[in-house]
């Protein structure tokens, strides 16, 4: 039986456990740390025995805080989420490792496969947590604006750079382009899920300026791509410090956009 300085050690212990949401390994179950506890119960420890009883060993009503608890359990997948597009962005997908992304979480690795079972399906919940929200939002908007479609066309590439290209989140496109042939299921995936999407909505703006009659009749397919490589290109210099741009001078974010939609809208005009 513990002594009752050891038991001491073993209630910080499982305390430890209860606060970090940390999953318990054999050894510490073999020892009796483990949840289940009712919150009236009482508990002290014999060996691989666990016995309960009703005395002042440990009232585990103190430790089992359902609302401090509970508020953690909440916020643990978004910080997961947070410190796996940190790694993906800083390190790439391939270098980024899972031990990495949990400790930066201030969890276990096991708590990490919990939420998230391997580390492709980390990196599609946090594209669809960055990326895929912000395209979902922009298709809403664009059905529900009221102006006309050149106002539109600015509307949405000013709010793509605003909520996408000027977030830590644009360096996925960066992630995307360098890595994706080394992981073609993850390329698809955000081909399906993020590009197919994205150039729908550019191609509704389009036809909707074609069909009211503020553009002129065009090629909607190559126009998407004159709309979309010089804002791609924009992302990568921004992630990959592109030598290219070497001594020039540094252009703001929303200058660009601004005068790079202007000149689209100009050449579409009737």
């Amino acid at each position: 039986m513990f002594t009752r300085s050891s038991w001491a050690a073993h209630k910080l212990a499982f305390k430890l456990f209860i606060e970090l949401d940390q999953v318990p390994s054999p050894k510490d179950r073999h020892s009796g740390l483990f949840f289940g506890l009712q919150s009236t119960e009482c508990l002290t420890l014999q060996g691989p025995d666990l016995t309960l009883l009703t005395n002042e060993s440990l009232n585990v009503s103190e430790l089992l805080s359902p609302p401090k608890r509970e508020r953690r359990k909440q916020h643990r997948p978004g910080e997961l989420l947070e410190a796996a597009l940190d790694l993906f962005v800083e390190k790439g997908y391939a270098a980024t490792r899972s031990e990495e992304v949990a400790a930066k979480a201030g969890v276990s690795k096991g708590t990490l496969f919990l939420y998230f079972p391997s580390k492709e399906e980390l990196f599609k919940a946090v594209v669809r947590e960055n990326v895929v929200k912000t395209v979902t939002d922009g298709a809403l908007e664009v059905a529900n604006f009221k102006g006309t479609s050149k106002e539109l066309l600015h509307f949405l590439m000013r709010e793509w750079w605003r909520r996408y290209g000027a977030t830590k989140a644009s360096g996925i496109t960066k992630l995307i382009i360098s890595e994706g042939n080394h992981f073609p299921e993850l390329a698809a995936f955000y081909q399906d899920e993020v590009i197919t999407p994205a150039v729908r909505i550019l191609k509704d703006v389009l036809q909707r300026g074609r069909d009211s009659g503020e553009f002129k009749n065009f090629d909607i397919d190559s126009t998407v791509m004159v709309i979309i490589a010089p804002m791609l290109f924009f992302i990568m210099s921004k992630h990959a410090h592109a030598m290219c741009l070497a001594g020039q001078p540094d252009t703001p974010p929303e200058n660009f956009i601004a005068q790079h939609a202007d000149l689209i809208v100009r050449g579409l005009s009737v």
